[in-house]
């Protein structure tokens, strides 16, 4: 048996420059973070000629071209498989649909369980390249290389889009003492709302294709967040990283009227009036995770307890996708 892991994400700043329609013309940055909590692809031979697949559906094909999943799909035929004798699962720390790029770790891991089945090595850049080539190209959708990189190579990596598609990837120069404050200050919680991105990555999508003045000069200012963001955590500063957390979630408010909504407002008014510092929701919008960094996590955690909203706990994976049985 193969069993492969992929981790989820959260974004430091900078996130919706990494989309084609815009780094092509411009160029994009972002920080990006792997957290612990992982989507897994278990494969293995069955004593069946079909290929089983298992998600939140079940299939059983005589030819992995016959696969209603896209993905799943498309990743066979990329590596020229059938999926004969095949029997493959696919399991989650945390549901889709919920900011954190479930989607590029599905993808990444996939790749990777597939790679290690034919007995082939894969570089992370390369198998971040792959799972692109599948979501972007194959299937075009309307999303970024964030989600498909990050979970690739784990960590907490600075990462610039170039407009020939070139993707440079380094670790963020930050001390472990910095490390230390956002394990212990940045805190997740649940909203409830699980949504598709779709809507809202069009809309960000057609706008830059259509050269919309207001859009782009939008995206060139989050492009520069993610840069000051880069600045104050390399420096140490936490308190200047939240604040630029604040006013990046204002600037991506603004990008469509479906990235929020007058709840998601109220509780991240709620969080700021009660130990929060910055805080934005994580993802294209729409639902998913608020994000916080805290001064009083105590206080923090007590008014999002009784205003309903779930914390999830986390630590940062530094390990990427990786093949762990």
């Amino acid at each position: 048996m193969i069993i492969t892991r992929s981790p989820l994400r959260i974004c430091l700043g900078g996130g919706g420059t990494d989309l084609p329609s815009y780094y092509k013309q411009y160029g994009g940055f972002l920080i990006a973070a792997a957290i612990d909590k992982y989507v897994y692809i278990t494969v293995h031979n069955n004593f069946d000629s079909n290929l089983i697949v298992k998600y939140s559906k079940l299939e059983r094909v005589t030819d992995a071209k016959y696969l209603e999943h896209p993905i799943l799909r498309e990743a066979f035929k990329l590596l020229e498989m059938d999926g004969h004798s095949i029997e493959l699962t696919s399991l989650a720390d945390i549901p889709a649909g919920t900011g954190l790029g479930s989607s590029g770790s599905f993808t990444t891991a996939l790749l990777k369980a597939l790679h290690s089945y034919k007995k082939n090595f894969i570089h992370p850049a390369e198998l971040a390249e792959q799972a692109c080539e599948i979501e972007l190209n194959r299937l075009n959708e309307p999303i970024g290389k964030q989600d498909q990189y990050i979970s690739a190579f784990g960590g907490i990596t600075c990462f610039e889009f170039l407009p020939n598609g070139e993707v440079k990837a380094w670790p963020l120069k930050i001390s472990e003492e910095t490390i230390h404050g956002l394990k212990e200050n940045l805190l997740l919680f649940f909203t409830g709302y699980s949504r598709s991105a779709s809507s809202v990555l069009v809309e960000q999508d057609k706008k830059s294709k259509n050269a919309d003045v207001i859009m782009l000069e939008n995206l060139h200012q989050v492009k520069e967040l993610g840069y000051k963001s880069q600045q104050a955590l390399e420096s140490g500063d936490l308190n200047e990283f939240a604040r630029l957390m604040n006013v990046h979630w204002e600037q991506k408010k603004q990008r469509s009227n479906n990235m929020s909504n007058d709840q998601i407002n109220k509780w991240h008014d709620l969080a700021m009036a009660n130990g929060a510092i910055g805080g934005k929701l994580i993802g294209a919008g729409g639902g998913g995770f608020l994000m916080f960094y805290a001064d009083d996590k105590t206080r923090l955690r007590l008014a999002m307890k009784q205003a309903g909203l779930e914390e999830v706990h986390f630590q940062f994976d530094f390990e990427g996708t990786k093949r762990i049985i």
